[in-house]
C-alpha cells in the first residue's frame, strides 16, 4: 500500500487529520487509537518503511493467549497520524471520535518485510499499556471477501493474562496522551450526529415532510438542500465514447456487469427499483433488503448495481441471470456508487465527489452483500488498460464536481473493453441436442424503417437457460420474419420467427463487412429494457487519447493467419454446434471453435506439427473424459498422424487451423503437446516447470516460486516465460535450441527442482508424494521427459468455468490474476487490450541447455 489511498479517502479541508507525507527517517513506533466510528474499534498502527501499517481491531487487543481478535488491514497512514486525537467530522471517511489509547515502540522478532509479505508478523510491544510477545497472522481470503483479514494474537509470556482476568480495554479505557475518555469528545461537535441516528421514525418523517433535515450529514454537503424522498428518480446514464477521458476533473469506476438498481429506503421500508422504475425487491430476495435496512439512515435514495461475481472476482451477467431464474439470492452483491437523498436532504445538486464521500462511510462498514464502489483518480487510459488486461467489461468515467443529472449526458461516459450491447430477439433455431431448447437466437436492431437482421448467436447458454428462453419465446411465435430485410437461404435455414418483444444482451468481437455480428455470445435477457428502445450503439469521441487495447496483440497475431482462421471457421462444418462443453459457463462447441479461431495465430507455434495428447469430453467436461494420443475411428482427415519409431500407432497431430477446428469437433477440451516437434522428436525445443501448490499455500508464494524458477533458468542461460495453468498453479516455460536430448534435459530439470527443494525445504518439494506436499509447492519437472506433455498456452481446460492456460508477463503476476482467471469468454477482452504479446519473443529467446548439476544456491 501507499499513502495515495489515505489521501483519496479524505478531504483535508474538512477533516483535522494530518495530511499524507511519507517520512524519510526510519523508526519503530507503534500506536493504538480507540476509534468510535459507526462501530467502536481499535486501530493498531506499526511504523514500517516510513508509514504506519494499520489494522482495525474490532474488539481491541486481548492479553489472553489464543484469544484471536479480528484485525482488518486498512490503508497506510502517515507517521504524523500517531499523535492524532480528536473528532473526524460528519460526512468524512471514518467520522467519529479518536483517542490515543496506547503508544510506544515495537521490535520485530524476525525479518519484518518477509513476515509482512508472507502474512505472519511476530513482534514485541513496549507501550504504556501493552507489552510482550504478539502475532499478526493473515487469514486466507474467502471468495466473497474484499477486505484483507488478519488475526491479532497475544503470545505466551509474563505479560499474558488468564481468561478470568480483567479485559485490558475495559480496565484502562482512557487516552495515554490527554487522559480523556472517548465519550468526553462527543461534546466536541459530534453529539448531534450521533443523536440524529437514534431519532424516532416519526420525528424524522415529520422533519422530512416539512422540508427539514434529521441528519447534519447532508446539511454539511455543499449543494444539498431540503427535500422529501422521491418515489423514483430517473437514473443518470453513461454515453458510450471511443476514447476514455483523462484529466483531474474525472473519476473512473470499474464498469459492472449486472442490473442497475436504485435503493429507496423509507423508515425501514426498502424498495429495489430498476432503471425504468420497476419494483424488483422480491426478485432479489431478503438478503440485500435486510442489509439496507441495517444502514444508519432514516430515508435514503442510493444508486448502484447488483451483480454476481464469478470465481475470478469479476461480475458476470450470465450468472446473475441464472441466479434470478433459480430464485437464489446468496451470491448477489450490491455495489453502491452514488447517493441522491439522505434523511430529508436532496443531494442531487451536490458534487459527485462530495456525494461519494458521504456514501462511503455509510457502506464500508455494512459488509456483504453491500459494497462501496471505489473510484480511481489516476489517468483514465491507464485505468481502462488495467481493466481490459484483467478482462473486465470496461470503465465508467464521471465528472467529479458534477451534480446528479437524470438521463444520458456527457458527464458520465463509458469506455468498453469489448463490444457489447442489447439486441432484439427476432427468432431462434431449435437445439439439435435437446428437446424444447434453443440452439441459437436470431438478432436484430431497430432502425427508422424497421428491425434490421444482424445475425445469430449460438453460444453463452447453459442447458437450463436454453430451455427457459425457449419457453419464454413460445407465446411470441409468428409465421413471417419480423426483419425488414430479406433473409438469405442460409439465414432462414431452420429459423423459427417470433414477435420482436424480448431483449438480450450480447457480447461480440465486432461487425462484419455486411453489418453482422462476429463471434457473438449470449449474456442474458434484459427485462429492464423495452425492445422499441434498442438501437445500434455508436460511440462518440471524448478526447484525443488513444483507447488502450486498440493496438495489436503482438507479432504472433499475423494478419494472414487471422484471415485463414476466419475462412476455416466458415468452411469447417460442426455437427451439433450447440452441444454444451461447459454447461455452467454456457460454452458450446460453436463457442469453442470461435475461441480457437481467434487465438489461432498465438497458439499455433505451440501445437502445430507436434505430437498431442488430448483430453476428450464428448458430452462436456462434467461427464466422462479420457486422454487420447492415438487416432480414433471417425477422426477427421484434417487431423494427422505423426510417426514415432517407438510407437507403432503414431501420435495425433495437426498441420493447420482446419486440424484444430477438427479437434473441437472431436470434443478435445484440453491440448497437451510434446516439448519437441515432428521430425526431431528426440531433441526438445522447450522445457516446462509446473508449480503445483499443495494445501494451505497462498497464491503469493506461488508467484514467488515463479520468479525463483526464472532466476534459476537465467543461471542456466535460459529465458523463462510464465503462464497460468488454468488449474491451480503457474507454468514457467523456457525455449531451447533443439540440441540436447531428452535424458539430459530431464536430468537438468530434475536438478533444478531438487535444488529448490534442498535450498528451501519448508517451501518446496520435488517429489510427487501427496503426504509431503502440505503447505509446500511441488516443483514438477516430470513434464520434461520423452512422451511427457504439458497443457499448451491458450489451451482450454476441462474444468468449471472454461478456464484457459494464459501467457502473462512476469510483471502481471499479482493476487488479481489467479490461475483460473482467464476463460474462453474473457480472453478476447484481454487480447484486445494488449499492446504486445508477452510471449512474442519466445522463439527468439532460444538458447542451448547449459547446466552443471550440483550447483548450490544460498538459502533465501
Amino acid at each position: 500500500m501507499s499513502l495515495s489511498e489515505y489521501r483519496r479517502k479524505r478531504d483535508f479541508k474538512a477533516t483535522p487529520e494530518p495530511k499524507a507525507a511519507k517520512a524519510t527517517s526510519r523508526g519503530n513506533s507503534f500506536v493504538i487509537q480507540k476509534h468510535a466510528a459507526r462501530r467502536l474499534h481499535y486501530d493498531l498502527r506499526l511504523e514500517m518503511d516510513g508509514v504506519l501499517k494499520s489494522w482495525a481491531v474490532t474488539r481491541g487487543p486481548s492479553l489472553v493467549p489464543g484469544d484471536k481478535r479480528l484485525a482488518v488491514h486498512v490503508e497506510d497512514h502517515p507517521l504524523a497520524y500517531g499523535d492524532f486525537e480528536g473528532v473526524i467530522p460528519p460526512g468524512q471517511y471514518g467520522s467519529g471520535e479518536v483517542i490515543v489509547w496506547d503508544r510506544g515502540t515495537w521490535e520485530p522478532i524476525h525479518d519484518m518485510r518477509k513476515g509482512y509479505k508472507k502474512g505472519h508478523l511476530e513482534f514485541t510491544l513496549m507501550g504504556e499499556k501493552l507489552g510482550g510477545h504478539w502475532h499478526l497472522v493473515r487469514m486466507a481470503r474467502k471468495e466473497d471477501e474484499t477486505r484483507e483479514n488478519w488475526l491479532l494474537i497475544k503470545g505466551e509470556d509474563e505479560a499474558a493474562r488468564q481468561t478470568d482476568d480483567p479485559d485490558i480495554v475495559e480496565e484502562m479505557p482512557l487516552s495515554v496522551k490527554s487522559g480523556r475518555s472517548i465519550e468526553s469528545l462527543k461534546g466536541d461537535g459530534k453529539a448531534a450526529v450521533w443523536n440524529s441516528r437514534k431519532t424516532g421514525a416519526k420525528k424524522a418523517k415529520r422533519s422530512a415532510e416539512r422540508g427539514g433535515s434529521s441528519s447534519p450529514n447532508a446539511v454539511s454537503i455543499k449543494g444539498g438542500k431540503a427535500g422529501s424522498l422521491p418515489d423514483f428518480l430517473a437514473p443518470a446514464l453513461a454515453t458510450l465514447v471511443k476514447t476514455v477521458p483523462k484529466g483531474s476533473r474525472w473519476l473512473h469506476e470499474i464498469k459492472l456487469d449486472g442490473y442497475r438498481i436504485q435503493a429507496r429506503i423509507d423508515h425501514g421500508l426498502v424498495q429495489l427499483l430498476t432503471r425504468t422504475g420497476l419494483d424488483w425487491t422480491e426478485r432479489f430476495g431478503e438478503r440485500i433488503a435486510s442489509a439496507l435496512k441495517g444502514l444508519p439512515v432514516q430515508t435514503a435514495l442510493l444508486d448502484g448495481e447488483i451483480v454476481v461475481e464469478s470465481g475470478n472476482g469479476s461480475s458476470d451477467f450470465s450468472l446473475l441471470q441464472q441466479d434470478l431464474s433459480e430464485g437464489r439470492d446468496d451470491r448477489f452483491t450490491y455495489y453502491l456508487f452514488d447517493i441522491m437523498h439522505l434523511d430529508g436532504q436532496d443531494l442531487t445538486g451536490a458534487s459527485l465527489r462530495d456525494r461519494k464521500a458521504l456514501l462511503e462511510p455509510l457502506i464500508s462498514d455494512a459488509g456483504v452483500p453491500l459494497k462501496y464502489s471505489s473510484h480511481f483518480d489516476e489517468s483514465g487510459d491507464l485505468v481502462l488498460k488495467h481493466a481490459c488486461r484483467l478482462s473486465l467489461e470496461g470503465v465508467i468515467s464521471k465528472v467529479a464536481d458534477a451534480p446528479y443529472r437524470s438521463g444520458r449526458g456527457r458527464e458520465w461516459v463509458k469506455s468498453k473493453c469489448t463490444a457489447r450491447q442489447e439486441l432484439v430477439i427476432g427468432g431462434y433455431v431449435p437445439s439439435s441436442v435437446s428437446d424444447k431448447a434453443i440452439g441459437s437466437l436470431i438478432m436484430g436492431v431497430n432502425e427508422a424503417d424497421g428491425l434490421r437482421h444482424v445475425g445469430r448467436v449460438g453460444t453463452g447458454y447453459s442447458r437450463t437457460l436454453a430451455r427457459q428462453v425457449f419457453t419464454r419465446l413460445q407465446p411470441l411465435l409468428r409465421d413471417k420474419s419480423p426483419f425488414k430485410d430479406k433473409l438469405t437461404g442460409a439465414e432462414r435455414k431452420d429459423a423459427v420467427f417470433v414477435e420482436p418483444e424480448l431483449v438480450a444482451e450480447i457480447e461480440f468481437r465486432g461487425w462484419t463487412g455486411d453489418a453482422h455480428l462476429r463471434h457473438a455470445s449470449f449474456r442474458g435477457l434484459r427485462e429492464d429494457k423495452a425492445a422499441r428502445d434498442v438501437i445500434q450503439e455508436a460511440p462518440t469521441a471524448a478526447t484525443s487519447t488513444k483507447k488502450a487495447g486498440t493496438g495489436k496483440s503482438g507479432a504472433a497475431a499475423d494478419k494472414k493467419m487471422k484471415g485463414e482462421a476466419e475462412a476455416a471457421r466458415r468452411d469447417i462444418t460442426l455437427t451439433h454446434p450447440d452441444r454444451l462443453y461447459w454447461p455452467e459457463a454456457g460454452v458450446t462447441k460453436e463457442g469453442l471453435a470461435d475461441y480457437y479461431a481467434l487465438v489461432w495465430p498465438l497458439i499455433a507455434p505451440f501445437i502445430v506439427d507436434r505430437p498431442l495428447a488430448l483430453l476428450r469430453c464428448p458430452e462436456g467436461h462434467e461427464k466422462t473424459c479420457f486422454f487420447q494420443k492415438h487416432g480414433w475411428r471417425g477422426m477427421r482427415k484434417e487431423i494427422i498422424t505423426i510417426r514415432d519409431p517407438q510407437d507403432d500407432e503414431g501420435h495425433v497431430g495437426i498441420h493447420g487451423i482446419e486440424g484444430l477446428l477438427s479437434l473441437v469437433q472431436g470434443a478435445a477440451l484440453e491440448i497437451h503437446p510434446w516439448g519437441s516437434r515432428a521430425g526431431d522428436l528426440e531433441r526438445p525445443d522447450m522445457v516446462n516447470i509446473d508449480l503445483d501448490p499443495g494445501p494451505d499455500v497462498t497464491w503469493e508464494r506461488v508467484i514467488d516460486a515463479a520468479f525463483e524458477v526464472r532466476q534459476r533458468f537465467e543461471d542456466m542461460g535460459l529465458t523463462g516465460f510464465v503462464k497460468t495453468s488454468g488449474g491451480k498453479g503457474l507454468h514457467v516455460v523456457a525455449p531451447l535450441k533443439p540440441k540436447a536430448k531428452w535424458p539430459d534435459v530431464k536430468a537438468a530439470m530434475k536438478a533444478l527442482a531438487d535444488g529448490m527443494s534442498a535450498d528451501s525445504p519448508t517451501d518446496y518439494v520435488s517429489t510427487v508424494s501427496k503426504a509431503k506436499r502440505k503447505g509446500k509447492i511441488l516443483i514438477d519437472y516430470l513434464r520434461n521427459g520423452r512422451g511427457a506433455t504439458a497443457v499448451a498456452p491458450y489451451s482450454t481446460r476441462a474444468r468449471p468455468g472454461a478456464p484457459v492456460s494464459m501467457p502473462l508477463s512476469f510483471e502481471e503476476l499479482s493476487p488479481d490474476i489467479l490461475p483460473n482467471h482467464f476463460t474462453v469468454e474473457n480472453v478476447p477482452t484481454r487480447l484486445a487490450s494488449l499492446d504486445a504479446d508477452p510471449w512474442a519473443d519466445f522463439r527468439k529467446a532460444e538458447a542451448p541447455l547449459a547446466f552443471t548439476a550440483g550447483r548450490k544456491r544460498k538459502t533465501r
